[in-house]
């Protein structure tokens, strides 16, 4: 079986997400689709145009929800992949080490979380109400 991936999300890591906010909705007219905040700020923010999507979170936010990937730099990319067989997936990277074993997530996702021979983290994610 191949593994069929849909989606394509970057997820960029910064210290804060306020400054940015206004940059992708005021100037460049991006509708934000999602937040989450991380006590009285922005933890987490979505944004889409079209069928362009993209998604900031803070080093606080990574740390209250995935604290293994803490230490990811700033101004570096996660890649979230949202895909409509995650068994395919899973089947596919055995032997690949997982950064975050296979679970369930706050937001609707069973997922999957590696670590590419790059160094970068990616996330496959699939959504059963999406079917």
């Amino acid at each position: 079986m191949d593994p069929t991936v849909k989606k394509l999300t970057p997820v960029l890591v910064v210290d804060s997400i306020e400054p940015v906010h206004s940059f992708w909705v005021d100037r460049l007219g991006f509708e934000e689709t999602m937040r989450v905040m991380e006590g009285d700020r922005l933890g987490f923010v979505a944004f889409v145009k079209g069928s362009v999507e993209l998604m900031y979170q803070t080093v606080e936010s990574i740390r209250a929800d995935i604290a293994t990937l803490a230490e990811t730099p700033v101004g570096a990319a996660m890649l979230f992949l949202e895909v409509d067989d995650l068994d395919a997936i899973e089947a596919a990277l055995e032997g690949v080490e997982h950064v975050v074993p296979r679970r369930e997530t706050f937001y609707g996702a069973d997922e999957i979380v590696v670590r590419e021979p790059g160094g970068n983290v990616v996330v496959f994610a699939y959504f059963a109400a999406k079917e």
